[in-house]
């Protein structure tokens, strides 16, 4: 939404998303059949949006882990900020596909720092023992961060564009 004066003169990432997936379906033969092709679940999980936020979230997992006194902290604030850039310029809502990515990233970052910062044969009996408890914790925090990133997100846009 915005004002009657003012042109809209960004796009949206779900916006140039659908443009380069109508670009490449230009050239491909549509089925007659009247379907939507998608089925019920169509609208659930974007692929494209999920790749989005997973190539966010690890950039932000490794900027905010290179942050020096507050390295562990700041991968759960890259991934947050990630979720919030994405609820910023996105147009629709992509909870799942953000939460999902956030949950990645940081299952796998939780498991390769636990395996890089150990004496190695320690940490693999580590990981063989815990793993998969190491790698929940990690996935569930990074998804909490994400989905609170990319609910303050879409916050601030709707307050950006609703009209006064």
């Amino acid at each position: 939404m915005q004002r009657s004066d003012q042109k809209e003169s960004e796009q949206s990432v779900d916006d140039v998303l659908s443009g380069m997936s109508r670009e490449r379906d230009g050239a491909t033969p549509t089925s007659s059949s009247g379907s939507s092709g998608g089925g019920r679940l169509s609208g659930l999980f974007s692929p494209r949006a999920f790749l989005a936020a997973l190539l966010l979230s690890i950039g932000g997992l490794l900027v905010g882990g290179a942050i020096p006194l507050v390295g562990f902290l700041g991968r759960f604030a890259g991934i947050a900020a990630a979720g919030f850039l994405l609820g910023l310029v996105g147009s629709k809502r992509h909870y799942t596909e953000v939460v999902l990515a956030g949950a990645i990233a940081a299952g796998l970052a939780f498991v390769l720092s636990t395996l890089f910062a150990v004496f190695a044969p320690f940490a693999v009996q580590l990981l063989a023992d815990y793993g998969v408890a190491i790698a929940g914790v990690g996935a569930a925090s990074g998804g909490l961060a994400a989905l609170v990133g990319h609910y303050f997100g879409r916050d601030l846009r709707n307050g950006l564009t609703q009209e006064l």
